[in-house]
């Protein structure tokens, strides 16, 4: 990858969009990981307004703490570059407090971990709306059209993808090249929406140089049967993935009423 032309391609994609819509700049949620901090700096190349938007939920103080590390980075490197800190945690507590009890509390946990999402996703267009900015999307391509690994109308809630046709791995590529901090870069993968330290790989089953191959050989034609041992179950773990998760990446359905029923 060329990595300088992919840089400026991007933040000059940036600036030509935000200037067309008539906004003063973007919106970032900042979660300590490898995508919001390549997509805020790429976002702060365009000397345009970036507010970054740090809003934990019982996070673990690494998350937040790299979070904040990226955004005094970013401020040291760039004029442009606002921060605010919102605790969505007495937020999300009201909620779950507020809903009714289930029989067995395990049954909800993946419903509470995408509320999390959501929460946030409503105080970033909150900001947006009140600074007149786009919220800028922080998945990658794998995430968001290989496994669908985010959450529908949660960080899937966005104005603009920057790095959606990114791999993970070039994800890391830019970021290495942007100066991303050593420690961001290091870090595992994580949603940071469960309040442990499970990581992206503890939840699917496979890194994410695994879920790349396997998205390559699935555009390539092949089937599980293709393969043995190892390579046959990280393409198994894709495909299921892809199969369960294609409400979120094909358009919301729409029931067509025929003309003569009008």
């Amino acid at each position: 990858m060329q990595t300088d032309k992919v840089t400026k391609h991007i933040v000059k994609w940036l600036k030509d969009y935000a200037t067309n819509a008539k906004v003063n700049g973007f919106v970032v949620g900042i979660s300590g990981g490898i995508d919001s901090a390549v997509t805020s700096t790429l976002c702060a190349q365009t000397g345009l307004e970036v507010l970054c938007l740090e809003m934990p939920i019982h996070q673990a103080s690494s998350q937040v703490s790299r979070a904040l590390n990226h955004v005094d980075w970013l401020q040291k490197n760039f004029t442009n570059v606002k921060m605010t800190q919102v605790n969505l945690t007495p937020v999300f507590d009201s909620l779950v407090t507020s809903l009714p009890k289930v029989e067995v509390e395990e049954e909800r946990f993946m419903s509470l971990a995408n509320t999390r999402a959501r929460l946030r996703m409503t105080t970033l267009y909150y900001f947006a709306a009140l600074n007149k900015l786009l919220v800028a999307g922080t998945g990658n391509k794998v995430e968001d059209f290989g496994v669908g690994f985010y959450t529908k109308y949660g960080d899937g809630g966005v104005d603009l993808s920057p790095i959606a046709d990114l791999l993970k791995t070039e994800v890391y590529d830019l970021a290495r090249y942007l100066g991303i901090n050593q420690e961001i870069i290091d870090a595992a993968p994580t949603d940071g929406l469960w309040g442990d330290d499970r990581t992206d790989e503890d939840q699917i089953g496979a890194s994410y140089p695994e879920l790349e191959w396997a998205m390559k050989m699935d555009e390539e034609g092949k089937k599980a049967t293709d393969f043995v041992g190892k390579e046959k179950n990280i393409f198994s773990i894709y495909k299921r993935y892809n199969t369960a998760n294609q409400h979120k990446m094909l358009p919301i359905p729409i029931c067509i009423i025929p003309n003569e029923l009008k």
